[in-house]
């Protein structure tokens, strides 16, 4: 099931194909006899379907049109483009601004738990399918809260106004863009969130690898010693991504992007290190810093994820002082406006309800990589609309 874009979107669509037909319809049996190929009609009908889709009022005046009158019939006969035929193919030759704007773009950036656990499929095996994503949208307690996720054939929903881009992968947004086919991460909640939130065309870069710390792998520039593998590939990679967007993305025509905004959900192979820990914090503040210099983008708007995994109940001082640090950087004055912070102990679910023990990876429970999205989405929504996006 392919899900189309939300909103408005749909709305200019319908009024600038309806005001085509009309200036067609118009032209046919109002005014002197135009061919479907003829410049006039193509400025004119231009200007309605790009007024159209912005909302203003547009005015079709054909006194300035001083060629001879050709009657109804001849037109009929000449034009070989029916009148729906003729708005799609104006529609797909305008230029990307008259019909739409920029893609958002969006980096989803960190370790395992950005890569993602959660399992999509109900195996039985794994504990009679508990947590998986596809328990969450059957089960009374959740279905209300995910219907949007599945259609009325049961099938996976695709959207059709967010796409991703995830190291070798790549499409439309659907479950199956975690760290196999078979399982999902935050970019789906995420994806969700940002999607129905912008009427503008949405893409998801996703960059991450698993058991990769901030203090050595992402080890940003500012930060001093040597720069970090891993951090150089995200730039890289991010960077690559964005100038070959029309050959990764043919679909998404000539329409250029804006980064839009970057998600940050890493932290585990950091906080098993005491001495990584106690830096987390200034080392998190310079890549922000250097994320956003070496992108381009000064003001990039930035949420970070906590390292909840565990649950509300973590006691062990590392886990809980790297949450702080995080917490921490959210609040520096230089930061204070455009870094959001967003807690996630309280989407944990036990092992009792998901498909895996592996508190490190949320036990495998999809419900939980969702919220995660779905909160780091909203964040970064809310983000967005503080400053006009440059």
């Amino acid at each position: 099931m392919r899900r189309i874009g939300t909103g408005n979107r749909q709305a200019a669509l319908l009024a600038a194909v309806c005001a085509s037909v009309f200036l067609f319809d118009t032209f046919l049996f109002d005014t002197p006899a135009v061919t479907a190929d003829d410049p006039l009609l193509r400025r004119q009908a231009i200007r309605v379907v790009s007024d159209a889709g912005s909302g203003r009022e547009s005015r079709i005046d054909s006194a300035d049109d001083s060629r001879p009158a050709v009657d109804r019939q001849q037109l009929l006969e000449a034009s070989s483009d029916p009148p729906v035929a003729l708005v799609e193919t104006l529609v797909h030759d305008l230029p990307a601004a008259a019909t739409d704007h920029r893609v958002k773009v969006f980096v989803l950036a960190g370790q395992s738990n950005m890569q993602g656990h959660g399992f999509v499929a109900a195996d039985p095996k794994r504990n009679g399918g508990k947590g998986s994503l596809r328990s969450v949208v059957e089960q009374p307690a959740t279905a209300d809260q995910f219907r949007q996720l599945v259609g009325d054939d049961g099938e996976w929903a695709v959207r059709d106004d967010v796409w991703i881009h995830y190291l070798d992968r790549k499409g439309k947004l659907t479950p199956g863009f975690g760290v196999k086919e078979d399982r999902i991460g935050p970019e789906l909640g995420f994806g969700w969130v940002v999607g129905d939130a912008f009427e503008e065309p949405v893409l998801l870069v996703k960059l991450a690898w698993g058991g990769k710390s901030l203090g050595k792998d992402f080890r940003p520039p500012s930060a001093g010693g040597e720069v970090g593998p891993y951090y150089e590939e995200l730039v890289t990679r991010t960077k690559t991504v964005l100038k070959d967007l029309t050959k990764e993305f043919p679909e998404l025509d000539d329409r250029g992007y804006e980064l839009a905004g970057f998600g940050w959900h890493q932290g585990w192979n950091d906080r098993i290190n005491q001495a990584l820990v106690d830096e987390y914090e200034e080392n998190l503040t310079h890549f922000i810093r250097d994320v956003r210099d070496d992108l381009g983008r000064k003001d990039l708007p930035f949420v970070i994820a906590e390292t909840g995994m565990t649950g509300p109940n973590e006691k062990h001082p590392r886990a809980v002082a790297l949450m702080k640090a995080q917490a921490a950087v959210a609040e520096r004055a230089e930061l204070r406006g455009n870094v959001a912070f967003v807690g996630t102990r309280s989407f944990w679910r036990g092992e009792a309800v998901s498909p895996t023990g592996q508190g490190y990876h949320w036990n495998g429970n999809a419900e939980t990589y969702y919220r995660i999205g779905d909160a780091m989405g909203r964040a970064m929504v809310e983000l967005c609309q503080k400053k006009p996006m440059n």
